[in-house]
């Protein structure tokens, strides 16, 4: 259409093709944006991206394999038994997994606080954008 052809009479372009000002522009949703960005290339003859959610995703999975597989060979060729005290509970366990429980346990320690402090974090962020 051309500007005397708009149905409003303006002589000015609607629809939704037409950009905001640059300085009225607000932040948008990170979400928002990555759906615009999807459109985007999933529309003809737009450039496809390099690497995606998808791709990244396989490479932590080839990761995981990998240090699973180191974490077998450690623990086979640490098979040897040994005797483990815990408050008076008493039993043996081989090397290997008595190593790797230590280290689950030792990660779970720090992680388990970490984790509810973000969560505690998230919360306060929350409050704190609804009253401005």
């Amino acid at each position: 259409m051309s500007e005397a052809q708009t149905p409003d009479g303006s002589g000015q372009h609607t629809g939704e093709h037409q950009r905001p000002d640059p300085g009225t522009e607000q932040r948008t949703d990170p979400r928002a944006a990555r759906r615009r960005a999807n459109e985007r290339a999933a529309q003809p003859g737009a450039a496809q991206p390099g690497r995606n959610r998808l791709g990244g995703l396989w490479s932590v999975f080839v990761v995981a394999a990998v240090v699973l597989l180191l974490l077998l060979v450690f623990i086979l060729e640490n098979s040897q038994d040994v005797q483990i005290s815990y408050f008076g509970i008493t039993g043996t366990l081989p090397l290997g997994v008595a190593l790797l429980l230590s280290a689950i346990l030792g990660v779970l320690l720090v992680a388990v606080p970490g984790y509810a402090r973000i969560i505690q974090l998230r919360r306060s962020a929350r409050r704190g954008s609804g009253r401005g």
